[in-house]
């Protein structure tokens, strides 16, 4: 890491959030005492500093040989075009997304990276919400919309994956636009997608009609699509539904049912029970409903991770570094 001053963290709390900030910042950064006695990294936390690095020019990524310390020096991001990147059976993509869409907003060429593994699962964003909601909330911020698109090429369901999208995000060239968003007006529509890979395609309908019989009680525009696929490494179906208000806000909810690997049960082993489509579709109707009763301009999921890093205002570029007034990193 050479000599030059570095921010010292302890701990893997906030791992994602600490490397976008350090490269915003332009803020070397080290973290020591990661899950000591414990492994060290994860393997999706090793593959989010691959994928830094395909993104990254002049930077520095030194990692000790237990994985327990990390220091990272910034460099540029630079973006680039027809990147590809496994991100591997640990994490959902939207793990890798949500670092990528700041980064690649602020790198020095636009950005083109497809991304391969699981699309749908219960830790992360599926990738349907991105596409419905996150995308769109960055217009608030002075994003345009052209320019940046998740298509989703294939799904894949926990826990071997298979699902593939393609994430292409503009480069801006100026400052997000500070906001005061307070407003979060009153649902005027439902929409969203619900999917299923490698399981019968009566399923989507399934869960599509136990949704929305929930949903009619309190509101008559209702669409879900349905997609159904095959091709995918695991079986599983999912839902992820959006409700739109009179100001533009976008509320979220989602969840996924993933069937196990058989080849890895033993004999003995219990089949876990699975939850129908129907019990499913009322379950996530019924998150989205408690989303929209807590009020507020954006959902649980996107309060953290997305608007605490957004507001870091100005971020300028001077010469491929941004700069920005930055709070304790070690915060979220």
């Amino acid at each position: 890491m050479g000599r030059e001053k570095s921010r010292r963290l302890s701990g893997s709390r906030d791992f994602r959030q600490r490397l976008v900030l350090a490269t915003l910042t332009s803020t070397p950064i080290t973290m020591n005492d990661i899950r000591a006695g414990e492994g060290g990294l994860r393997p999706h936390e090793m593959s989010l500093l691959r994928l830094l690095d395909k993104v990254s020019d002049q930077h520095v990524i030194d990692v000790n040989d237990t994985g327990t310390k990390v220091g990272y020096k910034p460099g540029v991001v630079i973006g680039g075009k027809d990147l590809e990147h496994d991100c591997g059976v640990h994490r959902g993509i939207g793990y890798f997304i949500e670092p990528l869409l700041l980064l690649g907003l602020f790198a020095r060429s636009p950005l083109s990276v497809r991304l391969k593994g699981i699309t749908n699962d219960t830790k992360d964003p599926s990738v349907d919400t991105f596409r419905m909601v996150t995308l769109h909330m960055l217009k608030h911020f002075g994003v345009p919309l052209e320019g940046l698109e998740l298509k989703i090429e294939s799904r894949g369901a926990p826990p071997r994956g298979g699902g593939e999208v393609l994430l292409r995000v503009p480069n801006i060239n100026s400052t997000l636009k500070a906001v005061n968003w307070i407003d979060e007006g009153m649902v005027k529509r439902i929409r969203g997608v619900t999917f299923s890979t490698n399981v019968s395609p009566k399923i989507v309908t399934r869960i599509f009609y136990a949704a929305r019989g929930l949903f009619n009680k309190f509101i008559p525009d209702v669409h879900i699509f349905t997609d159904h696929r095959a091709g995918g490494l695991s079986a599983g179906y999912g839902v992820s539904v959006v409700a739109e208000t009179t100001t533009g806000c976008l509320i979220s909810a989602d969840s996924t049912v993933s069937y196990p690997n058989v080849d890895e049960m033993s004999e003995q082993s219990e089949k876990p029970e699975i939850m129908t489509p129907e019990d499913l579709g009322e379950q996530v109707a019924s998150m989205l409903l408690e989303e929209v009763a807590q009020g507020g301009v954006v959902d649980s999921t996107h309060q953290e991770d997305k608007l605490a890093i957004l507001a870091l205002f100005p971020l300028e570029i001077t010469a491929g570094v941004i700069e920005a007034g930055c709070p304790d990193l070690s915060m979220r």
